[in-house]
């Protein structure tokens, strides 16, 4: 069991805290504190070096300087297991999770044997159920991780860092898969425990989220501490503002000129993924010139209506027409090859290979343009590379970096130069901005405005309703693997949408 908080002193304290990776400094001389039952938020752009802050706290990387103390007790730098056993837990933003054990499993490693038999594992069971009650984050104990959605998997992670009874929890981006109602329910559960001394460094791009739950914010930029204040002292735009140092303005787009459909679908269905459901009877039509939104509770079928169009999925009933042909055979090479440009939902996992620099993944789907005779022209690439890193804002040191040194909102960016520098005549785009921040947020918002207008037809799948209201000419909804009908921009209220979300206007409807 972790030690208890005294009231007297910071339950944290970090000084002078400096991380370099290379000629990057993440961190330079940040020093900040946590009091008992306090919720400081810590807000940055991509790439400011929060996370790097947070991994530095939890031991994951060692500081080049400063020390961290919890509960006035310095913590060894680098051992991840001295900050567990002094009581602090960590919701990782990107997942830390074992694929091929079950959700059981993954909250145990490391409490237990593994393979324990003992009447332990029960109590474990049940009190993962309890958690799973009071914060609203329904998931099977026995599903294996790897048949899990990505909202199901962040909630597997929140619960790991509950059940091990932290007293400081560090809660990267924890809220960014999950639907408002259950963001609420986990709000009101951290409240709750916040009483009871709990004590929490909160993570978010989400700005309305920092203003309903925190005390403090601190706030980073370039690795470099710029800014504290009273939650209650400031608003979200004096926020924004000092987080990216300029004024903020949230894209418009004007009304939309649709032309001809580009993508067509008939009566399509797909095959069960794991415990996620299939499409079911699907008629889709995706035109040039306009944004179709899809809103929908994770797991509900956006996965596989994503995979179809991807090329990674085959329709087990109906008809996919693109560019006016019937594919006969359906893949990943026949899709890039007729115009569908992907921006994958995970980033790390589908978008990008871990060990691959930066200009090894900007042409993995487009190599043949880099390539003469077979062989790639890697002077072409790293300059093509180098255009995408310049012209989208990736903030990196140079293009033979490899990626997963990159801050997610980073990974984003390049992804995101790699699909719409390709031209595409359609766009995937599944989850654009989750974890973002919010000047990331607005130029990849204006971006794929900008391919609407140049005439491409754009698919945004995502679970946050303001994003879909704010960007989406036309807006559907998906709903145990079934469609709604299109409601044309203005036309439906986020609770109206809610309930179509829930199923019941599908009820109705029938």
């Amino acid at each position: 069991m972790p030690p208890e908080t005294t009231a007297q002193g910071p339950v944290l304290r970090l000084s002078g805290i400096t991380k370099r990776f290379g000629q990057l400094t993440a961190n330079d001389g940040i020093s900040l504190s946590l009091a008992r039952g306090e919720v400081v938020a810590l807000l940055g752009e991509n790439g400011a070096g929060k996370t790097t802050l947070m991994n530095i706290l939890f031991g994951h990387y060692t500081a080049d300087a400063g020390t961290v103390e919890v509960m006035g007790q310095t913590l060894p730098p680098g051992q991840p297991g001295a900050a567990l056993n002094a009581g602090v837990g960590m919701v990782h933003q990107h997942f830390t999770l074992a694929d091929n054990l079950t959700v059981l499993d993954n909250v145990l490693l490391g409490t237990r044997p593994l393979l324990s038999l003992s009447p332990g594992r029960g109590a474990a069971r049940r009190k993962l159920a309890q958690l799973a009650q009071d914060f609203g984050l329904a998931v099977d104990p026995d599903a294996r991780i790897a048949a899990l959605s990505v909202g199901e998997r962040q909630r597997v992670e929140i619960l790991k860092a509950l059940f091990r009874d932290a007293r400081i929890l560090i809660l990267d981006e924890p809220t960014a898969v999950l639907t408002p109602q259950e963001a609420d329910a986990l709000f009101d559960t951290l409240r709750r425990m916040l009483a009871q001394g709990l004590s929490v460094i909160f993570i978010s791009h989400k700005l309305h989220e920092v203003m309903a739950i925190s005390s403090r914010v601190l706030v980073l930029r370039h690795g470099k501490l710029v800014g504290e204040t009273a939650t209650d002292a400031t608003d979200r735009h004096q926020l924004a503002t000092m987080m990216v140092g300029a004024e903020i303005t949230a894209p418009a787009p004007a009304e939309a000129r649709p032309g001809e459909t580009l993508l067509k679908l008939d009566n399509v269905s797909t095959a069960r993924q794991g415990n996620r459901p299939g499409l079911q009877d699907v008629a889709l039509d995706l035109r040039a010139g306009q944004i179709l939104g899809l809103a929908g509770v994770s797991g509900n079928g956006q996965g596989a209506l994503a995979d179809l169009l991807s090329g990674l999925e085959s329709p087990t009933q109906g008809t996919l027409t693109l560019a006016d042909k019937r594919p006969d055979a359906w893949s990943p090479r026949t899709a890039v090859a007729l115009g569908i440009g992907r921006i994958p939902e995970d980033r790390h996992k589908t978008g990008t290979i871990a060990d691959f620099t930066l200009t090894e993944n900007t042409v993995l789907e487009n190599y043949a343009t880099t390539a003469r005779g077979g062989w790639m022209n890697w002077r072409a690439a790293r300059t093509a590379t180098d255009a995408i890193i310049d012209k989208y804002d990736v903030r990196c040191p140079g293009p033979d970096t490899r990626i997963r040194l990159l801050s997610g909102g980073n990974m984003q960016k390049l992804i995101l130069g790699r699909v719409l520098e390709a031209a595409p005549r359609i766009i995937l785009a599944n989850q654009p901005v989750r974890g973002l921040d919010i000047g990331a947020v607005t130029y990849v918002q204006e971006q794929l405005i900008a391919a609407r207008d140049a005439g491409a037809a754009v698919l945004l799948i995502s679970e946050d309703l303001d994003e879909i209201l704010t960007l989406s000419d036309s807006i559907r909804v998906i709903s145990e693997g079934r469609l709604s009908p299109e409601f044309p921009r203005g036309t439906k209220t986020p609770t109206e949408l809610g309930q179509w979300m829930a199923g019941q206007g599908f009820d109705h409807a029938a």
